[in-house]
């Protein structure tokens, strides 16, 4: 069972805006929620079926509670691998007094980031990003594979190579990310694609779906739960098309919004 491309347009609210709401201190950039989004969910379905790393934790999902049991509500146990489907490495994950996904900066998970083609490559090189100027760019996710099955965990798959991992983080990128499970090889003892990213302060994010997302710029959002004791966390993970964080003009029905730190009488 393959993953499909799931996207939809989320409608936001136009008009002209009423003086209470022009008074309303907001972020910069809030005219986003003036505009149409288009949504990519980049993150597999976790359930039961869901396949682990050999050796981890599998899914389970149970009930405590069940209205068709006579209950007055449904309450789900979740016992899962933080590792299962799409997820985010802590550095706790390779390092003993390495950041727990609690303590790991939530703005890498958030903001610009490029989508790099790679279907077909076995180890992710320099020359996989050489079209990129690397100055400019803090995330980037590469698509290795044409297909993701949640249900089937992968004999093979493409890894970023060591050399490659301390190119990105020497440029700043923010974060690394695969359609993999993981950044190195699967046979890996030494993870050294983890460490060098670890090392330059990379963020992880592995497991995504990018089957039918096109390469290209889009602004991700991938925010780790907040586990105080674990090394890493799942994650729901979407690309939304464009740069929605970046600071847009003001439009000709969008008059402009007072100095959140004006006084008023």
């Amino acid at each position: 069972m393959g993953i499909g491309h799931s996207a939809e347009w989320v409608p936001r609210p136009t008009g002209r805006l009423s003086a209470a709401d022009r008074d309303w201190p907001l972020p910069s950039h809030a005219a986003i929620f003036l505009h149409l989004m288009r949504i990519h969910d980049i993150s597999q379905p976790l359930g039961s079926q869901t396949a682990t790393w050999p050796g981890d934790f599998e899914v389970d999902v149970q009930w405590s509670m069940r209205i068709d049991r006579g209950d007055a509500v449904n309450v789900a146990t979740l016992m899962t691998s933080v590792h299962a489907g799409t997820h985010v490495d802590g550095f706790l994950h390779v390092a003993g007094d390495g950041a727990t996904a609690a303590q790991m900066p939530l703005d890498a998970y958030l903001g610009p980031c490029v989508v790099v083609d790679a279907i077909g490559r076995t180890e992710l090189a320099a020359n996989d990003v050489a079209h990129l100027d690397l100055a400019s760019v803090q995330r980037v996710l590469f698509r290795t594979r044409a297909s993701v099955d949640e249900t089937r965990f992968p004999a093979s798959f493409a890894h970023i190579s060591p050399a490659l991992a301390r190119e990105l983080a020497s440029a700043g990128v923010r974060l690394v990310g695969t359609d993999a499970p993981s950044v190195d090889p699967v046979d890996s003892k030494t993870l050294d694609a983890h460490h060098a990213l670890a090392a330059g302060d990379v963020a992880i994010l592995e497991n995504v779906v990018l089957s039918n997302v096109e390469p290209g710029a889009y602004t991700l959002i991938a925010l780790p739960l907040r586990l105080v004791e674990a090394d890493s966390s799942p994650v729901r993970a979407v690309l939304v098309e464009g740069d929605m964080l970046e600071r847009p003009g003001p439009g000709p029905d969008v008059p402009g919004r007072a100095d959140p730190t004006e006084r008023h009488g």
